[in-house]
């Protein structure tokens, strides 16, 4: 069910008014003070290719088939969803170390992640990332800006209005009647706090269809992170999820 916080914030991104200029990547790097990453041309001007413990938005270039020109770009934001449902927090076993803002931001704490990486299974976006100390690191809607009244770096910095910030059920309204057919995340695992405005197929931008929380994280949810309150019963839900997740530990020599 979607969150009817009347406060909750999120981000309309209209990829069709986006010039894929990457200002909105630079700006987060700023604000964040996060290092650059050594990268290389793998054939596309997209870079970084991927999001990155410091990298927590990139422009992603999607190259589509064209009548009219040789070589047609879509350009889509690449970022963390801020679900109302969130995978991620649902399978974290330690309180605290995913939270949600009062705007509805999800949010990080670094000092109480434990590096278990169970949220990179359960985000359908694959989007957590985990920095060199260990420590799953993403967009967080920059909560420390909004909740002092200021918009994220990235839309501030946007020059074409690709991304917008402001109540959700306002960006929602305004998208319908600027004649968008598709808000991909209107409704999308209780309401994403990520909405994309479309006039074509989201599939053409590579966004997910149907995006599901996997049955394991529901499973956890449901009947194992309960015993996380309760000393060795959390460790060993913590291991048995761990291992549904990502299998059984390998050596990296076969004895």
């Amino acid at each position: 069910m979607a969150n009817e916080n009347n406060s909750r914030k999120a981000i309309l991104v209209t990829p069709e008014l986006c010039i894929g200029c990457r200002a909105c990547q630079v700006a987060c790097k700023s604000w964040n003070q996060l290092p650059a990453i050594t990268t290389k041309n793998n054939g596309s001007y997209q870079n970084p290719p991927d999001l990155a413990g410091t990298a927590f938005n990139i422009i992603r270039f999607n190259e589509v088939p064209s009548k009219d020109n040789p070589v047609r770009w879509l350009f889509v934001s690449r970022r963390c969803m801020h679900c109302d449902d969130a995978g991620c927090m649902n399978i974290c076993p330690t309180p605290g170390a995913i939270f949600r803002t009062p705007e509805g931001a999800v949010a990080t704490n670094s000092d109480k992640c434990i590096g278990c990486k169970l949220c990179v299974q359960a985000c359908p976006f694959d989007v957590p990332r985990y920095d060199e100390q260990g420590k799953m690191s993403k967009c967080h809607l920059c909560f420390d800006r909004i909740a002092n009244d200021m918009q994220p770096s990235c839309i501030k910095t946007c020059p074409t209005g690709a991304l917008k910030f402001g109540d959700r059920a306002e960006l929602v309204t305004a998208a319908k009647s600027e004649g968008y057919s598709t808000l991909y995340g209107e409704k999308d695992l209780g309401g994403l706090g990520s909405v994309y405005a479309f006039k074509e197929e989201p599939n053409l931008y590579g966004m997910l269809e149907n995006p599901r929380i996997p049955s394991s994280v529901v499973f956890w949810h449901t009947y194992l992170k309960p015993l996380s309150y309760i000393g060795l019963g959390g460790v060993v839900a913590a291991a048995a999820i761990h291992y549904l997740a990502v299998g059984p530990h390998k050596d990296d020599k076969e004895v």
